[in-house]
């Protein structure tokens, strides 16, 4: 039995399916690895770290009535994550995403979320009049909704009082979350390809594109720059540490990681500089391969 959440996750659950090589890759290569076939998406991702850091989440997502979404209901019970209020389509299959990742990083990636696209808004019920109304707790919002349901949710009064923290599912999705840049209490998430790709203008490093996101209007950025330092900044300051070196054995996920660690810190009262220490630490053994937990 899952504990009562003290966080919401809202987006993408749906099983991921990876294949991993040790080899340097290149288009059309063909190298031993292995498969396999995990719970993922950004929202359930997020969860699952969030879990693991000890915290309660629900996820608000789209999960078909087919197999795989029995399956995926039945793993987020095993996990401890709070599926019972997602919305279960009857004519929607369960999503699903695909990518190979080599010695190299990630090499290609495809996202079938069309199920939570074509779900829109249903998947808010339990916040707008179910037993979520009137939440004004933490939010972990990724941006792999569509265009009208993320501006919907950005002045949504339901989502007013919320501590929204926000993450585009990819940098072709970051201009997506212009809308929040406006919200009075939400926190973007971006590396620095997206940030770029939000700003409309490329930027150098972590410390110029916070900055530049917070004279944009945001009340928070948090940008990560791969290996090199990340940056946390709101109107009073920015705050920049550098990411321990680890070897790189997987990428996809760390992201989520990262942003889970920082908010698990800061639910328990850490202070800017040690949630993002925490943050930077999470997401470099998650890299190496090792568990977070």
């Amino acid at each position: 039995m899952t504990a009562q959440p003290n966080i919401l996750c809202i987006g993408a659950v749906l099983w991921d399916i990876i294949g991993r090589a040790t080899a340097h890759m290149r288009v059309g290569s063909d190298v031993p690895g292995r498969i396999t076939r995990l719970p993922g998406g950004v929202a359930m991702n997020i969860a699952m770290a969030l879990k693991a850091y000890g915290m309660s989440p629900a996820v608000l997502s789209a999960i078909g009535q087919d197999e795989e979404g029995e399956e995926l209901i039945r793993a987020c019970t095993r996990l401890g994550i709070d599926a019972t209020q997602a919305y279960r389509s009857e004519d929607l299959p369960t999503d699903r995403y695909m990518a190979v990742e080599g010695g190299n990083g990630l090499i290609a990636a495809v996202a079938d979320a069309h199920s939570l696209e074509a779900a829109g808004d249903k998947i808010l019920k339990a916040m707008t009049q179910g037993v979520f109304k009137g939440w004004d707790g933490l939010v972990a919002l990724d941006g792999n909704l569509t265009v009208s349901l993320l501006e919907q949710i950005a002045h949504d009064p339901a989502f007013t009082p919320c501590d929204l923290r926000v993450a585009p599912a990819s940098p072709g999705k970051a201009e997506r979350l212009t809308p929040y840049l406006s919200h009075r209490r939400a926190t973007i998430y971006v590396n620095l390809e997206e940030a770029s790709l939000l700003l409309h203008r490329k930027v150098s490093d972590s410390a110029e594109a916070a900055t530049a996101l917070i004279q944009n209007g945001l009340r928070r950025a948090v940008v990560t720059d791969g290996p090199n330092p990340a940056t946390s900044a709101t109107a009073a300051g920015t705050l920049t540490l550098t990411p321990p070196e680890v070897l790189v054995t997987r990428v996809t996920g760390a992201g989520d990681t990262f942003m889970a660690a920082h908010i698990a810190a800061e639910a328990r009262g850490a202070s800017e500089k040690d949630a993002l220490e925490r943050a930077l630490e999470a997401a470099a053994i998650y890299i190496s391969g090792e568990s977070y937990q």
